[in-house]
């Protein structure tokens, strides 16, 4: 049993209940990456906010993926997926894979630019970085599984600002070469 004990002055105890532990860790900002996974007609994805750097000798990384989610039995299948860290601009996309407008599979694809990695997965021209992984080992923990994935490829990109997801809603970090240009009083010649 979970119990959370309020601080000086808010509601009182609760007891195992989701919704307060996603409101906790919605202060916990996280950068916001697509999952791609499939290939051809196969292909799906999903937007993820809790990838995370596990080793760098060797490169290994991990994020946490709902059991019941449909890229879940693809990525079983394929063994295989890219991380496409996503610029502020690519707000859209983050929605897209995120299914927000019931977006399934390869239209989540649409209006973007993709390359193939050397294990077959997907990966996004003008991310941030892209990272090609091969599936190290799947953890199955309550409603999630941790998947390990081993980096076979990397993909450097721009400098742009990176897209937070924090309190429920997008952010950025860092400034766009515009905005930069703005606050120093620069203007292009």
């Amino acid at each position: 049993m979970t119990v959370v004990t309020p601080f000086p002055g808010s509601a009182s105890r609760v007891h195992d209940d989701p919704g307060t532990f996603r409101k906790a860790l919605r202060h916990l900002a996280g950068g916001v990456s697509v999952i791609t996974t499939g290939i051809g007609d196969d292909r799906t994805g999903l937007t993820a906010t809790s990838v995370s750097s596990l080793s760098a000798e060797p490169p290994t990384l991990m994020f946490g993926l709902n059991r019941s989610s449909s890229s879940f039995p693809t990525l079983v299948r394929t063994r295989s997926f890219g991380v496409n860290i996503l610029s502020a601009v690519q707000q859209e996309l983050a929605d897209r894979f995120a299914g927000r407008k019931g977006e399934k599979g390869g239209a989540r694809y649409a209006d973007a630019q993709w390359t193939t990695g050397i294990t077959g997965a997907q990966l996004l021209a003008g991310a941030l970085a892209a990272l090609d992984c091969e599936v190290e080992e799947l953890i199955e923990r309550h409603s999630h599984v941790i998947v390990i994935g081993r980096v076979r490829e990397i993909r450097l990109g721009g400098d742009e600002a990176a897209l937070l997801y924090w309190r429920g809603a997008y952010e950025q970090i860092g400034w766009r070469p515009e905005e930069a240009s703005t606050a120093l009083g620069l203007r292009a010649f």
